[in-house]
């Protein structure tokens, strides 16, 4: 396998570690057992969950202490009842507003911490049922929310992680197509996407290909890398179930120049895993499938195979890659 051109760092979902530890553990503890995993060496800190009862600075001596960058934060809403009903679409305009200020809390945590780019998961911006919503109304109310948190700190990004559903049976920014459209509504340079691998397969969507329409129609803030069937929100390792795509998306990512933090948002407590081992795993698949797509991001008879759209020929050439050339 080449060698790659850089090495990549790592971030991993800090509520994974909660598993196996006594009592009520302490965001200090999620980070201090994150940072025992060789090879992960940042973190994302949800808000406002991770900073009950400690300060952005604190927090911040923390992370430093164990060596850990701040990848960024992202804004969670279910915490609060009152969200139920969406946070930036909520019927109620007084809940709009405590969504907005939540998440002008959010962004001056963020500012303090040093850190460059907050992930609105809109998880609670949808609907279930038919006659339950204006559509009109929650499209405009969420483009109007995504303006004013892009305002409230030019210098910070704001990047929309996108999902088909769940909770709610119907997010109303679902795909790519959707959520790109909402950007250039929103119409901010500092407004982008995070693409999430199992949220893409969820939305019946090629991760290269996201990653592509992207970098050509806004901006990619981050990446979750992760693996499952398609069917929900699996969160598996990476690489365990769609290699190839994997390894294509890697490919597609470098021929993008993205440089940033790899953020594993993996769900070892839904199978009982032990977390660092889990950790440890995802470092280990993300560098061999990175490795391989190093060395076919040059390759030119790939390049000729894609460019011909022979499937037989390119397949062959990824195979050899990451299985080895037969005799």
């Amino acid at each position: 396998m080449p060698d790659l051109p850089n090495r990549a760092r790592y971030a991993a979902r800090l509520n994974a570690f909660k598993i196996g530890l006594p009592g009520r553990p302490t965001t200090a503890d999620l980070i201090r057992r994150a940072a025992s995993v060789p090879g992960m060496d940042a973190a994302d800190l949800n808000f406002p969950d991770h900073f009950d009862g400690t300060s952005p600075a604190q927090l911040s001596g923390v992370m430093s202490e164990h060596g850990m960058a701040l990848n960024g934060l992202a804004m969670r809403y279910y915490t609060d009842p009152g969200f139920r009903l969406g946070a930036f679409t909520n019927p109620d305009a007084r809940t709009r507003q405590a969504a907005l200020d939540l998440t002008r809390r959010g962004l001056d945590a963020l500012a303090e911490m040093g850190g460059q780019t907050m992930t609105l998961w809109l998880g609670q911006d949808g609907m279930d049922y038919s006659f339950q919503c204006d559509y009109n109304r929650m499209w405009d109310d969420t483009v109007a929310a995504l303006i004013e948190v892009a305002d409230h700190n030019p210098a910070l990004d704001i990047a929309i992680e996108y999902k088909p559903s769940e909770p709610r049976a119907y997010s109303l920014l679902p795909d790519i197509g959707t959520t790109l459209l909402a950007t250039r509504m929103a119409n901010r340079p500092n407004i982008g996407i995070t693409l999430d691998f199992c949220h893409v397969l969820f939305a019946d969507e090629l991760p290269a290909h996201t990653a592509a329409l992207i970098a050509r129609h806004s901006r990619l803030m981050g990446v979750h890398l992760n693996d499952g069937y398609g069917k929900r929100d699996d969160g598996l390792i990476v690489g365990s179930v769609h290699p190839v795509q994997t390894v294509e998306l890697f490919v597609e990512l470098a021929r993008m120049n993205y440089d940033g933090i790899i953020y594993f948002d993996t769900f070892p407590d839904h199978g009982g895993l032990d977390p660092c081992a889990e950790a440890a795993t995802n470092i280990a698949m993300a560098d061999r499938l990175r490795a391989v797509a190093a060395g076919l991001v040059g390759d030119t008879a790939l390049a000729a195979a894609i460019a011909r759209q022979d499937a037989t020929a390119s397949l062959r050439i990824v195979a050899d890659a990451l299985y080895g050339r037969q005799a």
